[in-house]
C-alpha cells in the first residue's frame, strides 16, 4: 500500500479531507502567533501533528478544541474534518481544556499552567505558570465559574474568568486526574487510590466519597447533579444515581485501563483506552460494549456534542471522529508511527527517510508529499544517503544494506560481509562510500556497494557516525568520546583525541580540515585542523544530541532528546536552540542550505524548516510524564 502523507513547505498548508472509512489526513492550517520569529518548524508526519493528545473539548456539532504536550492546541470548526494547529501559546505539555463556548475556554497543564482565550484561541493569556505543580483537569459551568485539578490534591478555583484563581482545601495529598462540575456548585473530582471528592458549595467544602476501590480513577462525568460515571485503571467503572453517596462498580466487556469517559444524557455514555479500547453504553453502563476503533494507538481525551457526534484523541496525536455513535469511528490523524533514524535529502525537494521495520520513506516536493516504499527487509534502517535524485544507499541492524538506483522504485540487498548492527554511512560519490556499526565495524565499497570490504578500525567500540569529505578523507565517532581518522580511503584509521568519554553519535565534515562532532549532555566538538585538535563548544543544552548537519562552514543544525533543535550561524562559536513544538526524540537532520531542512525521529516524527535564522528559546524544563507515552528506545 502506498502511503501518502500531505503537507508543504509554507507556515501555512491544506491536506486532504477525510472520509468515513478512509485513513486520509484531515485538513490542517498552521497558524503562528503574531510576532514569533520568521524561523519555524512545520509538521510534515504525524498529520495533523504528531504530538499525543490529552484531552478534548466539544462545544457543539463543529467547533472543539484538543490539547497536548508542547504546548499543542488544536481547533477545529467543523467536526474535525479541518484542523488549525495554534503556536507559541505555551511551551508547556498540556492535560486538559474546557470551553463553554466558542469563543472562551481555558486549558491546563505542566508548572501549573493555566492559559485563557475569549475569541476562540486566535490569543491566549497566560494566567499561571511556571510553578511546580501539574494541573490534569479542568472544568468549566459558565464564563466564569472554573475549577482545576491536579497534583497533591491541588484544586484551584475562579469565580471570574480565571483573573484570580484561590487554592481550595481537598483534604488529600493524592493526585486528582480529573473534576466535572454540572453547575456553579456540585462538582466531583477523582484521582489517585481511589479518591473521590465532591462538593456542593463550589468548592468551599470538598468532602471524601466511598469508591471501594484503591485503583487510580482517571476520568469523570455527570449527566445532571446526581448521575455520573467513573472511570480507571484495571477496568474500573463506577456509577452514582445520588450524587456519589453510593457508588457502584460496572462491568467493563474488555480488562483494560480506562482514561476517561463522556456521558451525554442519562443513557449514552463512551469510555476509552488503551490499543484503541471504545467501549460503549446506552443503558446507563449496565451494558457497555465495545466499538471498533481502527487504531491501536491509546486513547487519552473524549467528548462529545451530543449522543451522535464525538470526538477521541490521543498518543501521537491520533483524532478519531463519529457522526453516529461510534457504530463507525473515522481516523482523521495520518502517517507513520515507525520511529524515523536517517533522512537525507540531495536538493530542496528530493529526501528519503528510513527507520524502524525497514520503512523508507519518498519526498520529491520538499515533504509535501511522503510516500511510502518497498525497502525489501523489516530490519531497523538506521541511516540513508542520497549521491543523486535516483541513487540511494540506506543501512541498518544485521548488517543490512539496501540499495536504490531509481529514485527508490526498487531497493535491492547487498551483501555487507557482517551482521553487526550499521549506524553511520557516507557516500561521497555514487561509487564510494563508507558504514560503520557495532563492535568498530567498518566496511568501504568503491563500486557502488557491489562489494563492501571489511576495514580494520582498531577498536571495538561502537561507531555511531561517520563522515568522508573525498575518497581518501573520512572521520568515524562513537562510544568513549571515540573518534578515528583516515586519510588513506580507510587503509587505516587512526585514533584521535576527543578530549571526552561521552558517547559520540553524529560527525559532520564540510571540508578536509573542518568538522563537528555531537553526543551525549550536549556534546558539541570543533575541529579545524582535520581532527589533530577537537575543542567542546557550548551547546546550550544537556539532551543528547543524536546528529549535526551543516550546510557550509559555518551554518549548522544538531538535533537530539526532548525535541532538541540547536542552530550555529558561525561554525559553532554560538549554538542558539529552536523552537521545534515536540518533545519527541530527534535522531537526524539534513539541510540543503542555510534555511531548507528537515529533521526526523520518534513516533514517525518528520518537521521541516523554511526559516532563514535561529529562534532562541528558554532552556527546555524538565517534564514529568503522569500519563502513560510508551516511547521507542533509542539506538545504543
Amino acid at each position: 500500500m502506498v502511503l501518502l502523507i500531505f503537507g508543504t513547505l509554507e507556515l501555512a498548508f491544506t491536506i486532504n479531507s477525510g472520509f468515513a472509512g478512509s485513513r486520509s489526513a484531515a485538513n490542517l492550517s498552521n497558524t503562528i502567533a503574531a510576532g514569533s520569529s520568521s524561523r519555524q518548524w512545520v509538521w510534515q508526519n504525524r498529520l495533523p501533528q504528531g504530538n499525543t493528545l490529552q484531552d478534548f473539548s466539544y462545544i457543539n456539532t463543529n467547533d472543539g478544541f484538543a490539547v497536548g504536550a508542547r504546548g499543542t492546541i488544536l481547533k477545529t470548526t467543523d467536526g474535525g474534518n479541518n484542523w488549525e494547529l495554534i503556536a507559541d501559546a505555551t511551551e508547556d505539555d498540556l492535560y486538559g481544556v474546557s470551553f463553554t463556548d466558542s469563543n472562551i475556554g481555558t486549558v491546563v497543564g505542566n508548572f501549573g499552567a493555566i492559559l485563557r482565550t475569549t475569541d476562540a484561541g486566535n490569543h491566549w493569556t497566560v494566567q499561571r505558570e511556571g510553578v511546580s505543580d501539574v494541573l490534569f483537569g479542568v472544568s468549566f459551568t459558565d464564563a466564569n465559574n472554573g475549577t482545576a485539578v491536579g497534583s497533591d490534591g491541588l484544586i484551584l478555583r475562579t469565580t471570574n474568568g480565571g483573573t484570580n484563581w484561590n487554592q481550595q482545601t481537598s483534604g488529600t495529598s493524592n493526585v486528582l486526574n480529573d473534576v466535572f462540575f454540572t453547575d456553579t456548585n456540585n462538582g466531583t473530582a477523582v484521582g489517585e487510590n481511589g479518591t473521590i471528592l465532591r462538593t456542593t458549595n463550589g468548592g468551599t467544602n470538598w468532602v471524601p466519597q466511598t469508591s471501594n476501590t484503591t485503583n487510580n480513577l482517571n476520568g469523570v462525568s455527570f449527566a445532571d447533579v446526581n448521575a455520573g460515571t467513573v472511570v480507571g485503571s484495571n477496568s474500573t467503572i463506577l456509577r452514582t444515581t445520588d450524587g456519589g453517596k453510593h457508588w457502584v462498580p460496572q462491568n467493563s466487556p474488555i480488562p483494560s485501563d480506562l482514561h476517561e469517559v463522556a456521558f451525554t444524557d442519562l443513557n449514552t455514555g463512551t469510555a476509552i483506552g488503551p490499543v484503541g479500547l471504545i467501549i460503549r453504553t446506552t443503558d446507563g453502563g449496565s451494558s457497555w460494549s465495545p466499538q471498533t476503533s481502527g487504531t491501536l494507538q491509546i486513547l487519552y481525551g473524549v467528548s462529545f456534542a451530543n449522543a451522535n457526534n464525538g470526538i477521541i484523541v490521543g498518543f501521537a496525536g491520533e483524532i478519531l471522529t463519529t457522526t453516529d455513535g461510534g457504530s463507525s469511528w473515522v481516523i482523521q490523524s495520518h502517517g507513520t508511527t515507525q520511529t524515523l533514524y536517517g533522512v537525507s535529502f540531495i536538493d530542496v525537494n528530493t529526501g528519503t527517510s528510513v527507520g524502524a521495520g525497514g520503512t523508507v520513506l519518498r519526498t520529491t516536493d520538499g515533504g509535501g508529499a511522503w510516500v511510502s516504499q518497498n525497502s525489501g527487509t523489516t530490519n531497523q534502517l538506521n541511516e540513508v544517503v542520497l549521491t543523486d535524485a535516483n541513487t540511494g544507499t540506506a543501512v541498518g541492524e544485521g548488517g543490512t544494506i539496501v540499495r536504490t538506483t531509481d529514485g527508490g522504485n526498487k531497493w535491492n540487498g547487498q551483501v555487507s560481509g557482517t551482521a553487526n548492527l550499521l549506524f553511520g554511512l557516507s557516500f561521497v560519490d555514487t561509487n564510494t562510500g563508507a558504514a560503520v556499526g557495532a563492535e568498530g565495524t567498518i566496511v568501504k565499497t568503491t563500486d557502488g556497494g557491489a562489494h563492501w570490504q571489511p576495514q580494520t578500525s582498531g577498536t571495538s567500540n561502537f561507531l555511531f557516525g561517520v563522515s568522508f569529505t573525498d575518497v581518501n578523507t573520512g572521520t568515524a565517532v562513537g562510544l568513549g568520546g571515540t573518534i578515528l581518522r583516515t586519510t588513506n580511503g580507510g587503509s587505516s584509521w587512526d585514533p584521535q583525541t576527543s578530549g571526552t568519554s561521552v558517547p559520540l553519535h553524529g560527525v559532520a565534515f564540510r571540508d578536509t580540515n573542518t568538522g563537528t562532532a555531537v553526543g551525549n549532555s550536549g556534546t558539541i566538538l570543533r575541529t579545524t585542523d582535520g581532527g589533530n585538535h577537537w575543542g567542546p563548544q557550548t551547546s546550550n543544552t544537556t539532551d543528547h544530541l543524536w546528529d549535526v548537519s551543516f550546510s557550509d562552514i559555518n551554518n549548522g543544525t544538531a538535533v537530539g532528546e526532548g525535541g532538541t533543535i540547536v542552530r550555529t550561524t558561525n561554525g559553532g562559536t554560538t549554538w542558539t536552540a529552536d523552537f521545534s513544538g515536540t518533545f519527541n526524540i530527534l535522531y537526524d537532520v539534513s539541510f540543503t542550505d542555510a534555511n531548507m531542512g528537515t529533521v526526523v525521529g520518534d513516533i514517525g516524527t518528520i518537521l521541516r524548516t523554511t526559516g532563514s535564522g535561529p529562534t532562541p528559546t528558554p532552556t527546555p524544563r524538565a517534564t514529568p510524564s503522569p500519563r502513560p507515552r510508551p516511547t521507542p528506545a533509542p539506538r545504543p
